[in-house]
This record gives structure tokens, C-alpha cells and sequence, in this order.
């Protein structure tokens, strides 16, 4: 039985629990489920035997992996855990590193970072999905909620002569961020920062947040202007790019590069998941096997969408992609276009 909400279904865990004579709870961190269900078949009178992390048969703390939920299933119940291991398969696993969506306007936004800062450049960066931007090589710290302001202040105060450009996602700004950047601009640091507005707060579950005009149910409310906000701080470079134009995101980076003082630059793009609930769909592209050179400039783009053919050395585009057309930019031979309807 998998439970996924909380409170617990009790008349379902009810209806298990008479089923069964054992059982065992698999959640990971503090057993919140494991004592809802023994309080369950206390209050029924069932005799049913509930194992977990009060008996030690799971580990109340880390992540919980294949390995850990076997060695526990083994022990409460007596058995051999070799039992319960899969075959092993002499198949090697391709590496899946996590990457942002097909269509994500993050990935656009870091690859104009790299390229205007330079390998050399210093990127702190915070907690979202934009994190994944360490798979572009423009993420070098993250420490908690808010931070990405404040360190990238801090490794200038202590005389980093490097380019600073820091990121930080919308709802994570309104979160700690607000306090950081009032204190990086009082004390003159030159550093640039990257405000990714992706008009929600996507990594746990697009909530709205202040920047949305739209409060938790849904109602309309004041909608607070990133750009007033910084200017009203004393930011004296504060410009809003759209990321998906690459183009107009290399010029203003540039001179948010050349600016002495903090400058911010706010990318502002809906997030692809959001824009696609709401029914938001773009012309998804293809690549033209004649004109494609197998040059793998696109694969490094980190799309999930783009694939590489190792027999035919050519590149495709599968049916994940979005349409946001950040990879005909990238293709340096025009192999890339629209699928014609």
C-alpha cells in the first residue's frame, strides 16, 4: 500500500490492516506514518504486527535507497535479504545527471552567464530548480535560502578581483533575498545579480509568491515589481531581459558586467510547466539530418529534448521538447528549425 498524502487515508489503512498479520513502514525521516497506523490497529483491536523505525529495522535518519528498505524488509520479517535482491544485470546504467525541464528559461539565462563572465568568473548561487545550473558550470555555492546575495557580497568585501554574478530565484528573493541585495548595495559591492523570475515557486510545488499578483487561493492582490524594488534599494543597474532572447540577455549582461557597483538583472519568463497548465503551447522544432554536422554543440546544451545518434553522428530533437527554440541559437549550422504543421 503507498500512501502519498497526509492526513493518512485511515478508512483505506484500516481496510490493509485487516488484511494483514505483518507489516512494515517505509518512510523516511521521523515515523509519522508508522505511529498513525499503530494507533490505527490499536483503536480497531487488530493484532496486526507494525514494523519500522521504532524497532530499529529502519534508519530514522538519511535518504533511504534500495539497499536500506531491503536489509529492513529482511530483518522484520526474518529472511534472507539475498532473497529479496534483484538479479544482478551485467548491463552498465548510462549516467543521469538531474537537469532542468525541456524549455526551462534557466538554462538560456546560464548559458549567456558562461559565456559573457567567462570560465574564470565566480557564481554563487541559491536553492531552486535553477541549483541544476551547476550542470552549466554557473552554480559554485549554495548554502541556504537567500545566501547567493550575501556570499557573493562577502567574496568581494574579502578582495575577490574575479567577476561576481550571483542567482537567485523569484520566490526565494521575496524569501531572505530582499535583505541580502539592501546590504550589498549599502556597502558598494561589485558584484552583478541574477533575479530568475520564473513567475512561481517551482521547485515544491508552484505557489504563488508576492511576485505573481495572485495570493495561496488564487485571488488577484498587488503584484510587487522586481525592478521598483530594486531601484527603491538603491540599485543604480536594474534592467528586465526575457531569457528565451538570447540576444538582448548577451547585451544587458554585458553591461551589467561593466557597471561598478551591484547591478540586477531580472529574467523574467514563465516557468514551462506553469505556461503549459495554463495552455501555453509553442511549435516544437526538429533538426534536419542533412544540414546537422555532429558537432554535439546542442547535446552540450544540457536539453533533455536534444538526443545524439551514435551510429548516424547526427543529433535529434525527441518529443519532450517545448518549443522554446533556445537551441537553434546554439546550432551553429542552421540545422535546426520548426516542424511544419
Amino acid at each position: 500500500m503507498e500512501i502519498g498524502t497526509y492526513p493518512i487515508p485511515e478508512d483505506s489503512v484500516r481496510q490493509f490492516l485487516a488484511k494483514t498479520e505483518q507489516v512494515i513502514v517505509i518512510e523516511e525521516l521521523e515515523p509519522v506514518i508508522e505511529d498513525q497506523c499503530k494507533v490505527i490497529a490499536r483503536d480497531v483491536g487488530f493484532e496486526t504486527e507494525i514494523f519500522g523505525k521504532a524497532d530499529g529495522f529502519l534508519p530514522r535518519t538519511g535518504e533511504f535507497n534500495v539497499d536500506i528498505c531491503i536489509e529492513g524488509i529482511a530483518k522484520a520479517f526474518g529472511i534472507d535479504s539475498c532473497e529479496c535482491k534483484p538479479a544482478k544485470q551485467d548491463m552498465e546504467l548510462p549516467v543521469r545527471p538531474p537537469a532542468m525541464c525541456p524549455g526551462c528559461s534557466h538554462r538560456g539565462t546560464f548559458h549567456i552567464m558562461k559565456k559573457v563572465f567567462g570560465e574564470d568568473a565566480v557564481f554563487p548561487s541559491d536553492i531552486g530548480c535553477y541549483t541544476l545550473g551547476i550542470q552549466h558550470g554557473t552554480v559554485d555555492t549554495t548554502l541556504c535560502m537567500g545566501a547567493s546575495i550575501s556570499v557573493a557580497s562577502g567574496i568581494y568585501d574579502a578582495g575577490e578581483k574575479k567577476p561576481i554574478c550571483c542567482t537567485i530565484g523569484d520566490s526565494t528573493f521575496f524569501h531572505t533575498g530582499i535583505n541580502s541585495l539592501m546590504n550589498a548595495i549599502y556597502n558598494k559591492s561589485d558584484i552583478t545579480v541574477l533575479i530568475l523570475d520564473n513567475r512561481t515557486t517551482a521547485m515544491t510545488g508552484h505557489q504563488p509568491n508576492p511576485g505573481m499578483g495572485k495570493t495561496a487561493t488564487r485571488e488577484p492582490t498587488v503584484e510587487v515589481a522586481f525592478d521598483k524594488l530594486c531601484s527603491a534599494m538603491g540599485a543604480e543597474f536594474v534592467e528586465v531581459v526575457d531569457p528565451y532572447d538570447m540576444a538582448a540577455t548577451e547585451d544587458v549582461l554585458e553591461r551589467a558586467k561593466a557597471h561598478e557597483g551591484v547591478s540586477v538583472v531580472i529574467a523574467k519568463r514563465a516557468c514551462v510547466i506553469s505556461a503549459a497548465r495554463e495552455g501555453i503551447r509553442y511549435t516544437p522544432f526538429m533538426v534536419d539530418t542533412d544540414l546537422c554536422k555532429g558537432c554535439r554543440k546542442c547535446l552540450k546544451f544540457g536539453c533533455p529534448a536534444i538526443e545524439f545518434d551514435e551510429v548516424s553522428k547526427k543529433a535529434s530533437i525527441n518529443s519532450m521538447c517545448s518549443g522554446c527554440g533556445l537551441c537553434v541559437e546554439i546550432c551553429t549550422f542552421n540545422a535546426i528549425m520548426e516542424v511544419k504543421k
